[in-house]
């Protein structure tokens, strides 16, 4: 019963449909392994075991009918805790939100549980969904079911976490800076950072917000890329104000083996060094996708200035974290903005200028991102997907110390700004670009890493069945050891 909980998705959902397991069975099942698991990990941090428990019953009751509820009839799974899930607290970490019980589902909470799913469960997240670290005031830190001394990643940790060690069936994250992108890397599962827009944020944001974030998506972690357009095709598509008058219809891949895809490959850039044994784990699966035929570039780039690339995602994307920060927050920001000198490129002073930018500062860094788009639009012509790293390393040990624009990561025996990782992160969610993070493997510490595949605009169905070949030929998700 060890490797049930540990299957993927389809296949869980497929047992179910056959008889060959009860949905309440394998709602026992994981919650059996949560009691035994999570203590350690501290991945799943709310419950309600009473209404999973009454929806698997109802569920196996359906199926005893000849009923369908849907493609996810009766898996046991979790979401982030930033999503509202009725009955259970949505407090993004805040000390302040403890009492916030929902009162209504997010759009993707709601879109789960018509396609079949049964939520047992909240996976936890940091402050306000702001670090690479998992650990806030209420709930506690969340540790890496590969090494608990390290952090499973953010913010989407807790979810990632709980998907490695075989305590849920799926998952949905939100990522806006590697959210969901660095935890399965660190954690060595699947993630998709959907195109942006396409699926509805409503119900995953702060009390009383009812407007989409810039950059920020919702999207679905798991254990295999086929999970990953399962989940993908329960949860996208427009919301209800938009469904009147149009739907979402995402181009199919057309290619049939890795030998059909023109891969571009960029392993490394003088923004963001890339750690050594991260480095060679990446070059072997890039030898293997030529080796199983992928066609390999590894001097393509699209005609951007990558620095600048950057310098605009970190303007965009503090512009919209810093509207959750408190007011004291924002005038310390605009007392340091007010101080540092225009050609000051420091993290700090960039964040500072950030997170007090006009308007009219936004209104042209937007326009810039949007010929950065077509540009990217004219190299997606000649290459289907683009490889590079998701993080410049692998898990690092927990650090809670400061704040996160002050704590330092090792890369190659170098201490270096942990924000400096944001790179990775920024390629494709300054432009809005579909990103799949897939396992690749263990370093020479045995500490697993994924690789980031970038899509065209739209392309997510493109990344996640090229990440599905390459799980073929090369091999995919691995659990940890330690969790039988």
């Amino acid at each position: 019963m060890t490797n049930l909980a540990f299957q993927s998705a389809v296949q869980l959902v497929r047992k179910l449909r056959s008889g060959r397991i009860g949905c309440r069975a394998l709602l026992e099942h994981y919650l059996d392994r949560v009691e035994r698991h999570n203590p350690a990990l501290n991945a799943i941090i709310a419950f309600d075991l009473e209404g999973a428990r009454k929806r698997a019953d109802e569920a196996d009751r359906a199926l005893a009918r000849g009923e369908s509820w849907g493609p996810l009839h009766g898996l046991p799974m979790t979401v982030k805790e930033s999503y509202d899930v009725v009955g259970l607290p949505t407090t993004w970490g805040k000390p302040d939100m403890a009492g916030n019980i929902a009162k209504t589902n997010a759009v993707v909470v709601d879109r789960l549980i018509a396609a079949g799913a049964v939520i047992f469960g909240k996976t936890n997240v940091p402050l306000l969904l702001g670090d690479w670290q998992t650990f806030n005031d209420i709930y506690g830190t969340t540790n890496n079911p590969w090494d608990v001394s390290r952090g499973p990643g953010g913010s989407s940790g807790g979810s990632a976490a709980a998907l490695a060690a075989g305590l849920t069936g799926l998952e949905a994250g939100s990522d806006i800076g590697a959210s969901i992108r660095n935890p399965a890397h660190f954690c060595g599962v699947y993630g998709l950072k959907p195109t942006y827009g396409i699926v509805p944020p409503r119900g995953q944001a702060l009390p009383g917000v009812l407007a989409a974030n810039d950059l920020s998506v919702v999207g679905p972690l798991a254990r295999s890329a086929d999970d990953l357009r399962l989940a993908l095709s329960v949860i996208a598509g427009p919301d209800a104000l938009d469904a009147p008058g149009w739907s979402l219809r995402l181009p199919r891949p057309k290619q049939k083996s890795l030998a059909d895809y023109r891969v571009a490959v960029m392993l490394e850039d003088p923004n963001c060094d890339v750690d050594g044994e991260l480095a060679d784990c990446l070059q072997a699966t890039v030898d293997g996708l030529a080796k199983a035929g992928a066609r390999i570039n590894d001097k393509a780039r699209p005609a951007i200035d990558m620095t600048r690339s950057h310098e605009l995602y970190i303007q965009l994307l503090r512009g919209v974290t810093a509207a959750r920060q408190p007011m004291e927050a924002f005038n310390e920001a605009k007392a340091l903005a007010a101080t540092v000198a225009p050609d000051d490129k420091s993290y700090a002073a960039q964040v500072a200028r950030a997170s007090t930018q006009y308007f009219r500062d936004w209104v042209p860094a937007n326009e810039e991102r949007t010929h950065l788009r077509w540009r990217w639009a004219e190299f997606f012509e000649e290459f289907d997907v683009l490889l590079c790293p998701a993080a410049a390393r692998a898990a690092f040990p927990h650090n809670h110390g400061g704040t996160r624009g002050d704590r330092t990561i090792q890369v190659n025996g170098k201490e270096i700004l942990e924000v400096t990782e944001l790179f990775w992160a920024g390629i494709s969610s300054v432009v809005y670009l579909p990103s799949t993070v897939a396992p690749i493997g263990l370093t020479a510490s045995r500490l697993p890493v994924g690789i980031q595949i970038i899509g065209p605009h739209l392309g997510d169905l493109g990344t996640i069945h090229f990440a599905k070949l390459m799980a073929k030929a090369l091999g995919g998700f691995t659990p940890p050891p330690g969790y039988d």
